[in-house]
C-alpha cells in the first residue's frame, strides 16, 4: 500500500580525519519524521496563567541517535524558541539551534552544535508561545468571564504546545510540571504528586510519570476548575487497585457532573470484562470543556468533553442524557483501543475510532439496552454509506499524503463504516471468537502500536481462518465504496436458490466504476413454512449462489439478515414487492435495512418518488422510533428538491401528517413523569420535522406557545427557558424566530452572553439559525463571527437556510465576503469542513461550479479543504442529476 514518503537516502558530508557520514538539510522530511532519532522520554515544564495571552515552557527530550548527525527533525508551530541545549552521553553540553523550516506543516530542524555519533542524548528547548485562539494545542477559553487554558492535541496540534515528535508511533512516558498562579487549579493525565511554592504568587505542580503515550494524548488544564469526586471505581479481577474518579468543570458547574459520574463505573466494568484487561491508568477525570473543537477526546486519565455532554440535571433533554452515556462509553473504550494500543500511523486511525464506536455500542447495549445501540449501529452504517457512495470518498485505510489527509480522516468512513465492518465480521465468526481475538490483540500490543494487519491476523487466528478471510476483511479496509449485492430467487432442480451478484453501489449521475469486488459476508433471512431461517455465505466473486433449505417458491427474502452487513442490496421487482408485504416479520434492524434499500433504489433512479414513499409508508407506523422515522430523510429530499407545485407539496404534507401527527399528538408536547426517554426523543424528532420542515400549522401553534413562554422575561429580565419542554426547546425557539422575526432574534442574541448553560446556548443558536427573513438571516450569520459566540458554536448558526436555492445563495454570498474572517476564527483544523460550510446542500451544476471556481486557488491554502471541496462538489452534482431524472408528477401518482 502507498504510504507517506520517508527520506532514507543521506547525503555524505565532506569528511575530515575519517569523520563518519552525517545527515544534511537535504533530508528534510516530507511525510513521517526519520527514525534515526527516536524519543525515549519527555520532561514537559509549562508556566501558564490563563489571564495572559502567552505561556512559556521547557521541553526536555531524551532520545536515541542511531546514526551520526549534526541535526534532528522535530515538530513545532508558532513557538518562539530562546534557547536549545544539547547534552550528550558524556554529560557535555552543546548550544543548539532551532529553525522553522516548514512553518505551515510545523516541521523544524534542531542543529546539535556539531556532528554527534550514535548515542543517547537529551535536547532541552526553552520557548514561549501564544495561548491558541482556535481550540488547538494549548488554548484559551472563557466561562462567565473567567479564563481557562486547556489542551486539544489530536491530531497534529501538540506541536502548538511543545516541540516534539508529533506522530502516533513515537510512544514514550511523559513527566509533566505546571507552574500556575496560586489561585488556579491544575489537572493533567496523571495524579498530582507534589505541590511547591514558586514565589511571586506562583506554585508548581508535579504529576506522576505517564504510561507510554503519543504526543496527541498529552493533556492538562489550568483555571478555577470545580473538582468533584465521583464514586470510586472498585478493584476488579483485572485491576488490583481501586481507581479514583473525578469530574472537572468550570467554576460553579461541578454540581451538574453527578449523573455522568454515577454511570462511569458500569462502563469501566463492562470494558474490563470484555477485554480481560484492567483500566490501565492511575486515575480517571472527566472534564466538561467550556469550548472544544471535537465532541470529546480520549486523553488517558483526563478525558475531555463538550460541556453539554457532561453537565446534566433532572430536566435535561433526553438527547443530552443519552448522548452523555454514549460519548462517555466511546471515549472510555479508547482507553484500550487508542490509548493502550495505538495506531502506528494515521492511515490506521480506524483502529482507534472504529473500535471505540463499535465497542461503545456493545457497552450501551449491555448497560442501557433501551437505548437501542443495535439500531444506532445500523443507522450509522447507512449514514456512512451515503458518503461512501461518492467517487471522492476515502478508504478506511487511506494513504496519508499530507496533513490534510490526517485532519479529514475523522469522518463517517473511519467511525461508522469502520464500526459496521467490525460488526459484520464479528457476526461472521461469532461474538465469542471475535472477543478472543480482541483480547489477544490488546495483550500482544499493550502500551505499544499496532497496524491493521496485526488486528486482522489476531481475529483470523482466533477464528482459525486463512487467507480468504483476511483478504475479505482487508477488501473493506483497502478500497473505497459500498458493495451492491443484487439478488434473484429461482427454483432449480426442485430447490430454492438465491442468485447473488456484486458490484459497487453508485447513485445516478456517478462517474465511478462499478466493477469492484469485496469479500462480502452475505447473510439472508428467508421465509419457510414454520417461520424464517438465516443463511450466510462469503461472496468474494462477482457472482454466486446460495441454497435456501426449507424455502419454497412463495418464500420471501431479506438479503441483509439482522441488518448487520455493510452493503446495500437490490432485488427483482417482484421479490422487493414480496418483501414489502412481510415488514412485520422482519426485526427492527432488518426494517432499517429495507428502508435503506428503498432509498438506495431511489437514488439510483430505479424507482420514482411516488413508489419510494409508498414503499416506505408502512414503516411510519412502527412503535420503534428509529424505524418509524427512517423514511424522513428520503421524504425531505423529495419535499425540498422535487416538489414544484402546490398540489405536489400538499400531497407530501398530507403524507407526513397522516404518518406522524397522530404519534406526536399521542405523546403530547410536554414530557410526562417517568416516560421512556425514547418517547422524549420521538417528541423532539417529530416536533422539529412537522413544525419546522413540513410546517404543519397545528404543530407550529403548539411550539409557538412554548417559544413565546420562553421569550417572556422573568422578573430579573432573563428568558424563562423552563417554560418549554427541554426536548422541544430548540424547535420552539425556531418557530418563534420565524413567526416574530426581529423581536425574537433580539431577545435571543441578548440572552446568549448571559447564559453559560450549554443546553440553553445550543437551543438559542438553533433557534437563531431558523431565521428566514433575509435581513435577519444575514444578521445571524454576522453574529456567528462575534466573540460572544464560541468558536465551537459558529457552525450552529451557519447551517440554517439550506433547503432553498435562495437561502443557499445568500449563505454563499455572505461566506465569500467573510471568507478571511471565517478562516481566521476557525483555523486550519476546520479546513476539511470549510467548503461544506460555505456551499453544502447544493443541488445544481451552477452551485458546484461556483464552489470549484472559488476554491480553485484557495483549497491548497487550507489543509483538508481539497477533500472537502471534491466531496461537496460531487454531492452537489449527484443531487442535480437525480433531480433532473425524477419526474415530480410521480408524487401525485
Amino acid at each position: 500500500m502507498r504510504r507517506a514518503v520517508r527520506p532514507l537516502v543521506l547525503t555524505a558530508l565532506a569528511m575530515c580525519c575519517g569523520a563518519a557520514f552525517a545527515a544534511t538539510a537535504s533530508d528534510q522530511p516530507q511525510g513521517k519524521l526519520p527514525r534515526w532519532a527516536m524519543p525515549e522520554s519527555y520532561q514537559l515544564a509549562f508556566k501558564v496563567d490563563p489571564k495572559q495571552q502567552d505561556f512559556s515552557g521547557t521541553t526536555t527530550i531524551k532520545l536515541k541517535l542511531t546514526q551520526a548527525s549534526d541535526h534532528i527533525w522535530l515538530h513545532g508551530r508558532e513557538l518562539k524558541v530562546s534557547k536549545v541545549t544539547i547534552t550528550d552521553a558524556k554529560g557535555k553540553k552543546h548550544a543548539g539551534k532551532y529553525e522553522d523550516v516548514a512553518p505551515k506543516e510545523g516541521v523544524v530542524r534542531v542543529d546539535l552544535g556539531g556532528t554527534l555519533q550514535p548515542q543517547e542524548l537529551s535536547v532541552a528547548i526553552e520557548y514561549t508561545a501564544p495561548l491558541n485562539q482556535q481550540l488547538q494545542g494549548l488554548y484559551k477559553v472563557s466561562h462567565e468571564g473567567q479564563p481557562y487554558a486547556m489542551t486539544q492535541m489530536e491530531p497534529i496540534s501538540a506541536r502548538f504546545a511543545f516541540p516534539g515528535f508529533d506522530e502516533p508511533s513515537f510512544k514514550t512516558p511523559f513527566d509533566l510540571t505546571l507552574t500556575i498562579p496560586n489561585d488556579e487549579v491544575g489537572i493533567a493525565n496523571t495524579k498530582q504528586v507534589k505541590e511547591e511554592k514558586a514565589g511571586d504568587g506562583w506554585k508548581t505542580l508535579t504529576f506522576a510519570k505517564t504510561q507510554p503515550l503519543p504526543t496527541y494524548l498529552v493533556a492538562f488544564g489550568v483555571g478555577p476548575w470545580d473538582v468533584v469526586n465521583g464514586p470510586t471505581i472498585p478493584a476488579s479481577e483485572y485491576r488490583a487497585q481501586a481507581t479514583d474518579l473525578r469530574g472537572i468543570a468550570a467554576k460553579g458547574e461541578g454540581h451538574r457532573m453527578q449523573h455522568v459520574l454515577s454511570e462511569t463505573p458500569s462502563i469501566i466494568k463492562t470494558l474490563e470484562d470484555y477485554y480481560g484487561f484492567g483500566y490501565p491508568f492511575d486515575k480517571l477525570d472527566l472534564l466538561a470543556a467550556p469550548d472544544f473543537s471535537a465532541g470529546a477526546m480520549e486523553n488517558p486519565g483526563l478525558v475531555t468533553f463538550r460541556d453539554w455532554l457532561l453537565l446534566l440535571d433532572k430536566d435535561s433533554a433526553a438527547q443530552y442524557v443519552r448522548g452523555s452515556f454514549n460519548v462517555t462509553a466511546h471515549e472510555l473504550a479508547h482507553q484500550w483501543t487508542g490509548d493502550t494500543v495505538t495506531m502506528g500511523w494515521w492511515d490506521d486511525l480506524w483502529l482507534n475510532e472504529a473500535f471505540a464506536t463499535w465497542m461503545q455500542q456493545k457497552v450501551t447495549q449491555k448497560v442501557h439496552p433501551e437505548y437501542r445501540a443495535d439500531l444506532d449501529r445500523v443507522r450509522g452504517a447507512q449514514g456512512a454509506m451515503n458518503g461512501d457512495s461518492l467517487v471522492t470518498t476515502r478508504k478506511i485505510r487511506q494513504p496519508i499524503t499530507g496533513n490534510g489527509d490526517i485532519e479529514t480522516a475523522f469522518d463517517g468512513i473511519t467511525y461508522q463504516k469502520g464500526a459496521a465492518v467490525l460488526g459484520m465480521f464479528e457476526g461472521y465468526v461469532t461474538e465469542p471468537v471475535f472477543q478472543k481475538g480482541m483480547r489477544a490483540y490488546i495483550q500482544d500490543h499493550k502500551f505499544g502500536n499496532a497496524t491493521a494487519d496485526d488486528l486482522v491476523d489476531s481475529i483470523a487466528k482466533a477464528a482459525d481462518k486463512g487467507n480468504d478471510f483476511k483478504e475479505a476483511f482487508k477488501s473493506f479496509l483497502n478500497q473505497p465504496g459500498v458493495p451492491y449485492v443484487q439478488t434473484k430467487l429461482a427454483q432449480e432442480g426442485g430447490k430454492t436458490v438465491l442468485h447473488l451478484s456484486q458490484s459497487r453501489y453508485l447513485p445516478l449521475g456517478s462517474t465511478g466504476d462499478a466493477n469492484h469486488l469485496w469479500g462480502v459476508p452475505v447473510c439472508v433471512r428467508y421465509g419457510t413454512a414454520d417461520g424464517s431461517k438465516v443463511s450466510c455465505e462469503l461472496l468474494n466473486k462477482a457472482q454466486g449462489t446460495m441454497a435456501l433449505p426449507g424455502a419454497t417458491a412463495q418464500s420471501w427474502v431479506m438479503p441483509n439478515a439482522n441488518g448487520s452487513g455493510y452493503y446495500r442490496f437490490g432485488m427483482e421487482k417482484a421479490d422487493l414487492g414480496n418483501l414489502g408485504k412481510q415488514i412485520g416479520k422482519l426485526d427492527d434492524a432488518e426494517q432499517l435495512a429495507y428502508a435503506d434499500a428503498i432509498n438506495a433504489s431511489f437514488k439510483r433512479g430505479d424507482i420514482d418518488a411516488g413508489t419510494a414513499l409508498a414503499a416506505l409508508k408502512p414503516l411510519t407506523g412502527s412503535k420503534v422510533r428509529e424505524v418509524a422515522t427512517a423514511p424522513i430523510s428520503t421524504f425531505n429530499w423529495i419535499y425540498n428538491q422535487l416538489a414544484t407545485t402546490d398540489a405536489q407539496r400538499a400531497k407530501l404534507v398530507a403524507w407526513a401528517k397522516s404518518s406522524y401527527l397522530p404519534e406526536l399528538q399521542r405523546l403530547g408536547y410536554k414530557r410526562k413523569d417517568g416516560e421512556p426517554d425514547g418517547d422524549s426523543l420521538q417528541r423532539a424528532t417529530l416536533g422539529n420535522f412537522l413544525g419546522l420542515d413540513v410546517k404543519l400549522p397545528e404543530v407550529r401553534a403548539e411550539l409557538l406557545k412554548q417559544g413565546d413562554a420562553v421569550l417572556k422575561p422573568n422578573a430579573d429580565g432573563r428568558l424563562n427557558f423552563a417554560a418549554a419542554d427541554s426536548n422541544l426547546l430548540s424547535s420552539a425557539l425556531g418557530v418563534a424566530v420565524q413567526q416574530h422575526g426581529k423581536p425574537a432574534v433580539d431577545a435571543l442574541m441578548a440572552e446568549l452572553p448571559k447564559t453559560s448553560d450549554p443546553a440553553q446556548r445550543n437551543a438559542i443558536l438553533a433557534g437563531l439559525a431558523q431565521a428566514e427573513d433575509p435581513a435577519l438571516a444575514e444578521r445571524v450569520r454576522d453574529f456567528s463571527l462575534d466573540k460572544q459566540v464560541k468558536v465551537g458554536e459558529m457552525v450552529a448558526l451557519l447551517m440554517g437556510n439550506r433547503d432553498t436555492q435562495t437561502g443557499r445563495d445568500a449563505m454563499w454570498k455572505w461566506s465569500v465576503t467573510n471568507y478571511d474572517k471565517i478562516v481566521a476564527r476557525t483555523g486550519s483544523f476546520a479546513g476539511g469542513r470549510l467548503p461544506g460550510l460555505m456551499g453544502g446542500g447544493g443541488c445544481s451544476k451552477a452551485e458546484a461550479d461556483r464552489l470549484q471556481e472559488f476554491f480553485k486557488t484557495r483549497a491548497k491554502e487550507v489543509t483538508g479543504a481539497e477533500r472537502g471541496l471534491a466531496q461537496n462538489s460531487e454531492a452537489t452534482l449527484l443531487c442535480s442529476a437525480l433531480k433532473a431524472k425524477q419526474d415530480p408528477a410521480a408524487i401525485l401518482r
